[in-house]
């Protein structure tokens, strides 16, 4: 079973929701890839997703934006963030999925050379954001031959024929965009009931939920609905300030986690089974 698929199967049969932190290759700095991913899962994440430094990103905001430019001016690139995966690959139990702009993926050999060698680095999942719904069959069939979720995502305003159409293409969970726009912060607490319980109708998989998930509330707000919640400007800005201050960027980021994780289990056991499961 993919690694996605038996995280989700371990958590939803008992209740237990995921936490999906985003981090940045090659940010704050490069060769710290390995260790932010560690502190993820130590802090009480159970998949994480690795964005794929790219100089015109699609959907980011600011925040993703900025630190995808300082890890490519600093020397990152798609390949060397596949190595600090594989590096720190058997240490974990962690789900890893990149989230990859299609140019790079046609880049690096098309939908079949690009899972193969994520596959081979030790990616558990891509999410392609700007690969419409039309072009995207084989990058879902190469992540299937190799044994790796592919995700795509769903706005607010999708129309629910299109909706199951993206859900259909989808494997190991549905990426669910809280808001419009572009990733961010937010003070408002995201209203995504209606949304997940209409998405339900059109899908068995998991629903992760994205964008402008920032704080502890924030996540509880959402799995009360939603089987994931996804934070990550939220968490760049953290790394980002304790970078500039010349603060120990790998505790904050366990710290920042751990916070997060208390979302999880709002209205669940005290013992939190996300540390089990490694």
């Amino acid at each position: 079973m993919p690694r996605i698929d038996d995280i989700f199967s371990t958590l939803r049969p008992v209740g237990f929701k995921a936490l999906m932190p985003f981090v940045c290759g090659g940010f704050p700095r490069p060769g710290m890839l390995g260790q932010l991913l560690e502190a993820c899962e130590s802090g009480g994440a159970v998949i994480a997703e690795v964005g794929i430094p790219f100089s015109d990103p699609i959907a980011d905001g600011p925040v993703i934006a900025a630190a995808m430019h300082e890890a490519i001016v600093a020397g990152s690139t798609p390949l060397s963030v596949m190595q600090e995966v594989q590096a720190v690959r058997s240490k974990l139990g962690l789900g890893i999925v990149a989230m990859v702009s299609v140019s790079i993926v046609q880049r690096m050999g098309g939908p079949a050379g690009f899972a193969k060698l994520a596959k081979e680095h030790g990616f558990d999942g891509l999410i392609v954001p700007d690969a419409p719904l039309e072009a995207a069959g084989p990058i879902r069939d190469a992540a299937r031959a190799n044994n790796m979720a592919f995700s795509m995502l769903i706005a607010p305003s999708t129309p629910r024929e299109r909706a199951e159409q993206i859900a259909r293409s989808c494997t190991g969970f549905v990426y669910v965009m809280a808001r419009m726009g572009i990733t961010g912060e937010s003070n408002q607490t995201p209203e995504v009931a209606q949304r997940v319980q209409q998405l339900r109708q059109v899908t068995d998989l998991p629903l992760a939920v994205g964008f402008g998930i920032s704080n502890a509330d924030h996540v509880a707000s959402v799995v009360k609905h939603a089987d994931a919640a996804i934070v990550g400007s939220a968490l760049v800005r953290k790394l980002s300030d304790a970078n500039k201050a010349k603060r120990d960027v790998i505790r904050e980021c366990k710290e920042a986690i751990g916070s997060l994780a208390l979302g999880l289990t709002r209205d669940q056991p005290q013992n939190d089974p996300n540390r089990r499961l490694t």
